[in-house]
Parts: C-alpha cells; structure tokens; sequence
C-alpha cells in the first residue's frame, strides 16, 4: 500500500465520520429510522478504512472482514427504503439479514460454489437499490437534484465490489486486474465517500 492509498483512505474515514455525525444530528432533529442505518453504514466504513491504513490490502482475504464490509451497502440500502418506502422497510431488512447470514455461513462453512451465488447477488440487489432509489426520488422531485450523486457513488462502490468479488473467485471483470482494482480501490472509496457526502448533506 502506497502513502498516496493511507491519504485517500485517511480522507475516506473523515468523511465517513463527518456523515456519522451529520445522520446523528438529523436523528435527534428529526428522528427516522433511516438514519441508524445511514450511520451504521458509515461507522462500518470508518472502521474498514482504519483497518485497512493500518492492516493493508491483505485484509480483504479476510473473510470476517467479507462479511462486515457488507453491512455498507446493506445498510445504506435499508435506510433508503426505510426512508422513501417505509412499510416495505421490514421487509427489505429482513431480506439483507438472510443476505448476510447466507455470506456468512458461505465464507466461514468454506461453500465456495454458495459463495460465487450468494454474494453478487446480494451486493447486486443492495447495489441496485441505492442507485435507482435516488434517481426515481430525484425524477418525482421529492429530494433535491443533487441526490443523484447517491446515485452516482452507488455505481462507483458496485463496479468496486463486482471487480473485488470476481478477483475472489480467480477472475476478471471488465479491464479490472488485480493490479488495476488495488490501485484505484483507495481512490475509488474516496470519491464513493465524497459523492455520497454531497447527495445525502446537499440532496436530501
């Protein structure tokens, strides 16, 4: 890991603790349970960030590490529907809580074919959640147009996690290499913090 990678990393976990704190400030304003998940989402961030800093790229071996990382895009997915789709909010919980028993029990039982299912299709969903909820909210001008950059990170954290997902399982996606994903993977989870900071704190 360059020097370059802790600074973008380093500037990831701030803004991942300034959204923490901006979602706790609105939940004591205006308390919705979409904002625990929000923060959960970015507590889990802040907390991938510093170990990464400090632990380096092998950690994304880790399988415990697998697991947790997945609780960001769970979460930030849950708080979106609990926030623009309340009764359907249970539901969708629910629905990430299999996804990640059903990871947890694949990388840690050594199911590598259950794996290869259960894993894409989860982030996929959660992935597809946090990028058409936005838009549809932006097009019905419930939110303002700047939510779309939500959006826009949610593209940015899928391409992220489909090319780390498809390196797991010994291949390639796209044009991402393994030395192409470890160099743009710290960069891109800065600007995955960035754009989600200017769609949640300028959008919503």
């Amino acid at each position: 890991m360059t020097i370059l990678d802790r600074l973008f990393l380093l500037l990831t976990g701030l803004i991942a603790l300034y959204l923490i704190g901006h979602f706790w400030k609105k939940q004591q304003d205006n308390p919705c349970t979409c904002n625990v998940y929000y923060i959960i989402s970015f507590l889990v961030l802040l907390i991938s960030g510093v170990l990464l800093l400090f632990g380096g790229w092998g950690l994304l071996g880790n399988d415990l590490v697998a697991v947790v990382a997945s609780l960001i895009p769970f979460s930030l997915a849950t708080g979106l529907i609990y926030r623009f789709y309340r009764k359907s909010g249970t539901w969708y919980l629910l629905l990430m809580l299999v996804g990640l028993v059903l990871i947890a029990l694949a990388r840690f039982g050594d199911m590598a074919s259950l794996n290869k299912v259960v894993y894409p299709l989860f982030h996929a969903i959660a992935g597809i959640t946090i990028v058409l909820v936005p838009i549809i909210q932006v097009a019905k001008k419930t939110v303002k147009e700047s939510f779309i950059w939500v959006a826009i990170g949610g593209i940015a954290i899928s391409l992220g996690g489909m090319a780390l997902a498809f390196l797991k399982a010994g291949k390639q996606f796209l044009f991402f290499s393994q030395n192409v994903v470890m160099t743009i993977l710290a960069p891109l989870l800065f600007l995955v913090a960035l754009f989600f900071a200017i769609g949640f704190v300028k959008g919503d």
